[in-house]
């Protein structure tokens, strides 16, 4: 819709109060509410607000911000009331001058975008699974179920909840695929179909909150925490990945043994070959790695495999009559990410991986978790870092990253999660008190 269909629609449906979103450089949805009889100016001229209190943001002495909605991302909020309702728009965050603000994640993602189109992609699709866990409350993990992987029995007491999410997204115009009960008790899955990076990430964003949103009017907490639950899986968020050509499949090759054209190949190695560069990005917090650990689902093994599911990447096998379905499967990210910086990550090292002609490795059919060190070692298999502290460094040190993000973000993404990761590394645990104040 444009200004004017916008304006119509708010008076005809009664909408009283539009929610202007955006994210910090973690993540963090961000929002303030204007009535209807200011957003003819806010579309017009932006609304003013103080960067300065946004995590990442400027500092102080160059605070002043301008939130500019997108008109693409109107949406009225369905688990809103009807009468004097609530919609929402996405916001590009600019500077005075009416600029883009460098560090926006928003535009972030857009310059990887455009490094894209000036090779000849005109899109970048991403279909990303996020899982989640519901439980009683917010201070007591404590599941709803004992339910497992596609369940669909008494065990499974969120199939109202999922239910309800599901409507309410569609409404939204996020379109479904799949819902279904996970691996973990009281863990679940919704799965949006693929789309643009850019209107996938805000779709993740949205998609987060409704989930929060229709949970706690249910008087349940639904949480996205990595790894909320000690001996059982945590939650990843498996992310598909393809470019076009037009309406051509780039990663296609109907000659090739995987199926796998040459500019596949070549971005899932980019993507291998950065991968312990960019786990910080789709694994930024402590919590992170306490999943990404052997034994649970989630791969810490830089290899490809078709089938193999404990490899970082997975190339699904093909159908016949959907060979525009060819895609990569990045298994590592986690639901708790920023979709934005990760989605632009990924896409530079993709096209790094393009750009440069990484030749992939052959494909790691055997399950890696059975294989030994010495092994892994012999095969050039590395690994994910294995804390926040490990990966930020690698992170620190990226050039790859660094073009990803610009100077300002990059350097203040580092000294957050640096700060982070010296907080809790300092804490003592319950953990350490139980095992060694008796006995030493």
């Amino acid at each position: 819709m444009d200004r004017d269909e916008i304006l119509a629609l708010v008076e005809e449906r009664d909408i009283k109060f539009i929610r202007l979103w955006f994210t910090d450089i973690l993540g963090q949805l961000k929002s303030f509410a204007i009535t209807r009889e200011g957003l003819a100016d806010a579309m017009d001229q932006g609304m003013s607000f103080d960067g300065s209190s946004i995590t990442g943001f400027n500092a102080v002495e160059e605070s002043d911000m301008i939130a500019m909605p997108d008109p693409s991302t109107f949406t009225v909020l369905p688990y809103r009331p009807e009468v004097q309702g609530v919609a929402r728009m996405f916001c590009d965050i600019r500077v005075p001058d009416g600029q883009p603000y460098e560090g926006d994640p928003r535009q972030i993602l857009r310059r990887a975008l455009d490094r894209a189109k000036t090779m000849g992609f005109d899109h970048y699709f991403i279909g990303p699974e996020l899982e989640y866990f519901y439980f009683k409350a917010s201070d007591n993990p404590e599941p709803l179920d004992r339910g497992g992987y596609f369940d669909l029995t008494a065990l499974d007491a969120a199939s109202d909840l999922r239910r309800e999410t599901v409507l309410s997204l569609e409404a939204m115009g996020i379109a479904v695929e799949y819902s279904h009960h996970e691996v973990g008790p009281s863990q679940h899955e919704i799965d949006m179909r693929f789309d643009d990076a850019l209107r996938m990430a805000d779709n993740v964003m949205t998609y987060r909150t409704v989930v929060k949103e229709v949970a706690h009017r249910n008087g349940i907490y639904a949480t996205f925490m990595p790894k909320p639950l000690m001996g059982e899986n945590g939650s990843g968020m498996h992310t598909h990945q393809s470019l076009f050509r037009g309406g051509e499949n780039a990663f296609y090759d109907p000659d090739d043994e995987y199926l796998l054209s040459a500019v596949g190949k070549a971005f899932i190695a980019g993507q291998l070959r950065h991968a312990r560069e960019l786990s910080c990005v789709f694994a930024q917090w402590v919590n992170s790695y306490k999943r990404l650990v052997p034994g649970y689902e989630a791969p810490v093994y830089i290899a490809w495999s078709r089938r193999n599911r404990s490899a970082l990447i997975r190339v699904p096998a093909g159908r016949p009559g959907r060979e525009q379905s060819t895609r990569a499967e990045l298994r590592c990210p986690d639901p708790a990410c920023n979709p934005y910086l990760t989605f632009a990550a990924l896409l530079h090292a993709g096209l790094d991986g393009i750009e440069k002609g990484y030749e992939l490795p052959p494909p790691m059919d055997t399950n890696l978790y059975e294989l030994g060190p010495e092994d892994r070692a012999r095969a050039g298999i590395e690994a994910l870092p294995e804390t926040l502290g490990e990966a930020i460094e690698i992170g620190a040190s990226s050039e790859l990253l660094l073009r990803a993000f610009g100077e300002h973000t990059h350097d203040r993404f580092v000294e957050i999660k640096r700060a982070e990761w010296d907080e809790y590394r300092v804490q003592i645990t319950p953990f350490e008190t139980e095992r060694y104040l008796p006995i030493l």
